[in-house]
């Protein structure tokens, strides 16, 4: 695609000079497609739609704007617990919503890089201290393998429970917490989240 020499402006995203625009609302500048993507959830708010666009037809320094209907993802905080960190930390996933025929289903969250080996199983935590029911559960992700093949114990866990739980735990741990009892999505996990865990990880066996 040759781009108009003449024109030089700043990429919205990284700054670069670009001579390119958004197609729909020919305001927004962008020196590839990709950066125009990735700044969609913010743009889609400002972007209005030029109206001779649709008779016009597209000049050479155009890019294609993603379709308004696009899925956003939700981001909330997790509280992640990597086998070589000393303690925990908070983290930040990303969850993909679920389509809207499919009320009542909660986001799936996207877990790959905390994951190397690509596996996850989940464990839905209701009870905390001393067996009291969890106003908002906990959603505990964990990897199989990593506990099956004895890998190197999680210290952030160890640290936790002060190295008095039975059994080690293994691999890493992602937890999420549900937004109330019916699961139906999540909201930010905290360390005021940690006692429950904590117990749950001296009982485990």
């Amino acid at each position: 695609m040759q781009v108009p020499t003449s024109i030089n402006q700043a990429c919205t995203l990284c700054g670069n000079p670009c001579a390119m625009w958004c197609s729909r609302c020919q305001n927004t500048w962008y020196c590839c497609p990709e950066h125009l993507q990735t700044d969609w959830p913010r743009h889609r708010r400002d972007c209005i739609s030029v109206s001779h666009n649709t008779t016009s037809g597209y000049s050479s320094n155009m890019i294609a704007t993603p379709p308004p209907a696009e899925p956003q993802y939700i981001t909330v905080t997790a509280i992640l617990f990597a086998p070589e960190a000393d303690r925990w930390t908070t983290t930040q996933v990303h969850c993909r919503p679920t389509p809207r025929s499919s009320n009542g289903i909660c986001p799936i969250p996207i877990l790959q890089m905390f994951f190397p080996d690509g596996l996850t199983e989940g464990i839905v935590l209701t009870q905390g201290l001393n067996g009291e029911n969890l106003r908002f559960p906990l959603h505990l992700w964990y990897s199989p393998t990593a506990l099956q093949r004895s890998s190197p114990v999680n210290r952030s866990i160890y640290n936790i429970t002060c190295g008095s739980a039975s059994k080690a735990w293994c691999g890493p741990v992602v937890v999420l917490k549900f937004n109330g009892s019916r699961r139906q999505g999540y909201t930010d996990a905290s360390p005021n989240d940690l006692p429950a865990l904590s117990a749950y990880f001296l009982a485990y066996k």
